[in-house]
């Protein structure tokens, strides 16, 4: 199967790609289109199939799910006496687009990445994206079991250091809330207003808190710009602790 996947890979339109994923993960691809799609971010999809445009969106919605299946699964066992919300806030530190991006980065999956001129600058969230997609790619290529070695032997186990992760705050959002419902606050996220079109649309996030605006941010995402936004208002909050 190896020698058979190799020379696929010899003969393959993109040898390249082939070769960067193994260098970085350690196997040869089966299918490759399937890896050229995962790379594909919508700034650059101009095949249309049904009226669809071909990019890694639906590999990212399938890579998520395995990615957060693989991580919850091992964290499990990891840490066989951690209550849920201990496991869960791990899961969100591990498969979070910020760690995500980090990772991408880290290993040189950024590099594959196919994207328009100005898109890195543009979509923050393209390498992260693409990280998932990979997953996906993966899990169609080679099945759950080959998927979820990879998860965690070449990525869980070599970049990433579970000890730091615990002691570390990031996710910001999840803080507020826990805030507001330990100070009996209400804290709604809003959508304010979409600004722009086509993929350089942005998100314009407000936080309400007792119906008051306390911050904004905006992204092009909606999970990112209430990040940003969330992160503006906890920084707030930590400034009036310690002035009290």
């Amino acid at each position: 199967m190896f020698f058979t996947d190799s020379l696929r890979a010899f003969f393959s339109v993109d040898k390249e790609l082939s070769y960067a994923i193994k260098n970085i993960f350690g196997f040869v691809p089966g299918n490759i289109f399937l890896y050229q799609l995962a790379f594909r971010h919508k700034s650059v999809a101009s095949e249309s199939v049904n009226g669809h445009k071909l990019s890694n969106e639906r590999l990212e919605y399938l890579g998520d799910a395995i990615l957060s299946a693989v991580v919850a699964d091992y964290l499990f066992k990891k840490f066989p006496y951690k209550n849920e919300g201990f496991l869960t806030e791990m899961r969100s530190k591990i498969v979070s687009r910020a760690s995500l991006n980090k990772l991408s980065q880290k290993m040189g999956v950024d590099k594959l990445v196919n994207l328009n001129g100005d898109g890195k600058s543009v979509f923050k969230s393209a390498n992260g994206d693409a990280f998932e997609a990979l997953i996906g790619a993966i899990y169609l290529d080679k099945g759950f079991t080959f998927t979820r070695a990879i998860v965690i032997n070449r990525i869980i186990e070599m970049h990433l250091d579970i000890d730091t992760l615990q002691n570390s705050d990031f996710n910001f959002k999840s803080k507020l809330l826990e805030w507001g419902q330990k100070e009996k606050q209400t804290v709604e996220f809003a959508v304010a207003a979409e600004l722009g079109e086509g993929f350089k649309k942005q998100y314009l996030i407000h936080i309400r808190v007792n119906g008051a605006v306390v911050a904004e941010a905006k992204d092009y995402s909606i999970k990112g710009a209430e990040q940003l936004a969330a992160e503006k208002t906890w920084l707030s909050l930590s400034e009036i602790k310690q002035e009290a």
